[in-house]
């Protein structure tokens, strides 16, 4: 997929080393080294994503995520901040992943391609995501793998349904809790862990190298398809 990517960075050779690796794999690239060009930039040249540094001089990253957002442009955070207060709060605020620094450039373009793949025209949901042998149904709320019905307990069930309605994206636990279980649960994560065991238990070849149902510590979980 060919797409228009704005790269929002402060240092001229972080984003000449994303340009082209974008450059590279077919995309366009438009560069920003601050939250006022970046925006501008949004409204201007219309980019299919961001890749968005927050330590911009003029104002946090983490401001203009629910400001891209907002323009229905997805934003994949690249940063050197570390700790999973700054990953949840990018999440929570609309992120669609984040990297840190130093990164891998194969790294991003495949978490470019995959966030690229799950924006869909017009909000429309995927009633239907395949991933290998298991199909997830969300209009028919059927679960199959290689064929045979899978059988999940409700809460399996909402916490696959949740993931796959973000496929690939990394959903965190907070938002997980609270939409499933209710607000007065955000916190309690075994909750989470119980789910995500039965899932993994009845769909992964292999459960104790889960290769779907994927695990962020201390940050949520993904769908990787």
């Amino acid at each position: 997929m060919n797409a228009r990517i704005l790269v929002v960075d402060d240092e001229a050779s972080i984003r000449r080393l994303l340009r082209g690796a974008l450059q590279r794999d077919g995309h366009a690239a438009i560069e920003a080294g601050d939250a006022r060009a970046a925006l501008s930039a949004a409204d201007v040249d219309k980019p299919d994503l961001v890749l968005l540094d927050l330590g911009l001089p003029d104002r946090d990253g983490l401001e203009l995520i629910p400001l891209l957002r907002g323009r229905n442009i997805p934003v994949l955070v690249i940063s050197a901040r570390e700790s999973t207060d700054e990953k949840v709060a990018a999440l929570d605020l609309g992120a669609d992943d984040y990297v840190t620094k130093p990164f891998d450039t194969d790294e991003v373009l495949a978490r470019v391609r995959s966030a690229l793949r799950r924006a869909q025209p017009n909000g429309v949901e995927t009633p239907r995501i395949v991933a290998g042998d298991l199909v997830i149904d969300l209009a028919a709320r059927q679960v199959v793998r290689a064929g045979e019905d899978i059988h999940l307990r409700p809460k399996e069930y909402a916490l696959l349904a949740e993931l796959a309605r973000q496929p690939g994206k990394v959903v965190t636990h907070s938002h997980l809790l609270r939409t499933i279980w209710g607000p007065a649960h955000e916190r309690d994560l075994e909750y989470l862990r119980v789910a995500a065991r039965g899932l993994r238990l009845k769909l992964e070849p292999d459960p104790a190298q889960p290769r779907l149902i994927i695990n962020e510590p201390a940050v949520g979980y993904r769908l990787k398809i």
